[in-house]
């Protein structure tokens, strides 16, 4: 459902509406981006009225509960809110329950993220990366940092893994060699990067395998991935939660490393000596 078929309900379902469910639509309709990421007791709140309206108003929408109208409503906005938008949306919350919100939130977004994932499809995204030739990585902006974590594992394990990031020269530049026997996996998330799904795209066209860890079916990278996986995220504060992302490509690094268990035995044990060698850690006393 659309933004305009979602007002068109409300709006259609108006006369039928008490006075605490006009209020409620009212707010929907004028501040849908803000009221799709807040608790039916919050919005019950800003809309004065009691959270059991608010749960009766989406019933009355043909909404099975309050939850379902919510997700409904993030799908639609989640990938338009600016930083100051969700900067706003943070700043509702109370100081007391930042941490608890916080972190019920992430705990949230990886079960949502295991209840999604396909074990085939967690199994074929494994297999791709171990039979290619080049492993190429590519994220931008806050999606760079899970770039830079998964490139230095899987960069113990596999012959040749490649960082993509626009931080070192342009993103074209670092995949004008793409083969049809090397894997890109890109990743981003709600706003989406450009510049991801472009080289996404480039990927395509030189016949690469092409892997997309993103959040939804809606997200931009799967009109040119091979293989999509979904990590959802569960929060819209200001800053991006990488918690779920991070889990599901935990789980990759493990499940590629049990495949290479001898080889990386061997080359940890050299590693090891070369740490010790040379006091790259410090040693327990």
């Amino acid at each position: 459902m659309d933004t305009k078929d979602l007002f068109a309900l409300i709006e259609d379902k108006k006369p039928k509406m008490s006075k605490g469910q006009r209020r409620i639509a009212q707010y929907i309709t004028d501040n849908y981006e803000k009221a799709a990421f807040l608790t039916a007791s919050r919005l019950g709140e800003v809309a004065d009225v009691s959270e059991s309206t608010v749960v009766r108003f989406a019933i009355m929408l043909g909404y099975d509960g309050y939850p379902s109208l919510q997700k409904s409503l993030q799908e639609l906005t989640k990938n338009k809110l600016t930083t100051i938008q969700r900067l706003d949306i943070t700043s509702d919350i109370h100081m007391v329950n930042v941490l608890n919100n916080v972190l019920k939130s992430d705990m949230m977004s990886i079960k949502n993220t295991l209840e999604r994932m396909d074990q085939g499809t967690f199994l074929k995204v494994v297999e791709e990366i171990l039979t290619a030739k080049r492993v190429f990585i590519l994220g931008v902006r806050s999606a760079s940092l899970l770039v830079q974590f998964m490139g230095y594992y899987l960069n113990y394990l596999l012959d040749d893994v490649r960082v993509v990031s626009s931080s070192v020269g342009d993103v074209f530049e670092q995949l004008i060699k793409l083969e049809k026997d090397d894997v890109l996996i890109g990743i981003s998330f709600a706003r989406y990067a450009t510049r991801t799904i472009q080289g996404m795209k480039m990927a395509r066209e030189h016949g690469a395998k092409v892997i997309a860890i993103t959040d939804s079916e809606v997200s931009p990278l799967c009109k040119y991935a091979d293989i999509s996986m979904f990590a959802p995220s569960e929060t819209t504060t200001f800053v991006d939660s990488l918690v779920s992302p991070l889990s599901l490509i935990n789980a990759l690094i493990v499940a590629i490393s049990i495949n290479k268990k001898s080889e990386v035995t061997n080359h940890l044990q050299m590693l090891e000596k070369i740490w010790g060698q040379y006091e790259i850690y410090e040693n327990a006393k």
